[in-house]
């Protein structure tokens, strides 16, 4: 598998503080990567440092196979456009004029391709507007569309939907879809709104205090998320020995409780864990979310 960027054992200290500690991870190309981890967990930081925006403490990054250490890494950073903490945007300016700007900036030798750009985002009939008088939603848009000025391969979001209202975060998950899917770009979107990552998201990197806890695909969460009957009963030692001569799959989680993935008929599972002198305690559907995965990971309550 090809990927557009690798960490390995990344470090990033304030003093005392381990903003990244030992951060190892892998974003497959043409990926949409989400970056889920609570506020705090280091996820800004992270993208700051893939940036050129701050220096690692220790480990070192790839980008497109290139290492940070090399000189060649800002050419490979050529490559990549990046919306971090809040849209970099001149309020002043009306939308073209913020594009004309970033084309300058890029060295860019002419305005090509700005009125496609802001087409895509959605902001072509704008005209005069401007920044200061766009809804939270516009200027996260115009925020992407900056990022779009060089034709990026990779596209770095962080926490794009932060504020915005129902139909704002619709407007910006369906234009990371477009960009993914037609323009094949590569997308990392940290956040910590997890319902609204598993509308978007190929693939996950579960981060804690610094350190990724686990990546998968989404095929992989959506198997570990799937609906199951959540058994409580006397003795989980019992259940796993009736299960097993029923062929049913499980999921032990203590010693009074189980996941079953599939619906048993409950009269002949209760008969069959009686004869054991095992009790039924109770029985629910449960279907796990990205939310309560997450925290199973981690542990603790968390604040997302």
């Amino acid at each position: 598998m090809d990927y557009v960027l690798k960490t390995n054992g990344l470090c990033k200290y304030y003093k005392d503080f381990k903003a990244l500690n030992g951060l190892t991870m892998n974003v497959p190309k043409g990926s949409i990567y989400g970056f889920v981890g609570r506020n705090g967990a280091g996820k800004t930081t992270l993208i700051r440092l893939v940036c050129g925006l701050q220096l690692p403490t220790s480990g070192e990054f790839e980008l497109y196979g290139v290492k940070n250490s090399d000189r060649a890494i800002s050419k490979s950073r050529r490559r990549m456009g990046a919306v971090v903490e809040t849209p970099s945007i001149y309020l002043g300016m009306t939308a073209v004029d913020n594009l004309r700007q970033q084309y300058r900036i890029l060295g860019m030798p002419s305005f090509d391709g700005i009125d496609e750009i802001l087409k895509l985002v959605g902001l072509e009939n704008t005209g005069k507007k401007k920044a200061k008088n766009f809804s939270l939603g516009m200027r996260q848009r115009l925020g992407i569309a900056i990022a779009l000025c060089g034709s990026p391969d990779l596209l770095l979001l962080d926490e794009p939907i932060n504020g915005l209202d129902p139909q704002g975060i619709i407007e910006i998950r369906e234009l990371i879809l477009k960009l993914n899917r037609e323009r094949k770009i590569t997308v990392i979107i940290s956040s910590h709104i997890l319902d609204e990552l598993s509308k978007l998201a190929t693939h996950y990197g579960f981060i804690d205090n610094g350190s990724i806890v686990r990546e998968m695909s989404a095929e992989e969460l959506e198997a570990a998320c799937r609906k199951c009957m959540r058994v409580t009963v006397s003795s989980t030692a019992v259940l796993t020995k009736v299960l097993d001569d029923m062929g049913l799959e499980y999921r032990v989680i203590d010693d009074t409780n189980a996941d079953i993935y599939a619906k048993p008929n409950i009269t002949q599972l209760s008969m069959a864990l009686m004869k054991d002198g095992c009790e039924v305690l109770n029985i629910e559907e449960h279907d796990e979310s990205l939310e309560s995965f997450y925290i199973s990971l981690v542990g603790g309550d968390g604040h997302f």
